[in-house]
């Protein structure tokens, strides 16, 4: 902007945070299905060879896994969308008081 002036896109902060909240709803499904559709049944690949037990095995440790890396980027993406809405906030709040300020 002129004159040393900034400018601060409200409805694109609004958009970003919807958005955000949008992936979260998303990720919450895809953490379920990683905890609770990703079963591997006993038997499943049948018994009694040498590797079962390390294959079961496995296969728990990468689901416990994925849910940690779901739930590391859910914290990151909610911090970032409760950051971004303080300060969508604040810049609301100066704008208001600024207009007030001019009147």
């Amino acid at each position: 902007m002129a004159n040393g002036q900034y400018g601060v896109d409200l409805d694109a902060m609004d958009q970003v945070i919807k958005e955000l909240n949008h992936v979260l709803k998303e990720m919450g499904t895809s953490k379920s299905t990683a905890e609770n559709s990703t079963y591997l049944a006993k038997g499943a690949l049948g018994e009694g060879f040498r590797e079962q037990g390390e294959l079961y095995g496995a296969h728990e440790k990468m689901k416990g896994d994925i849910s940690s890396l779901i739930q590391l980027v859910e914290g990151l993406v909610d911090t970032f969308g409760k950051k971004t809405s303080k300060v969508r906030g604040a810049y609301q709040d100066a704008e208001a008081d600024n207009s007030i300020g001019m009147r």
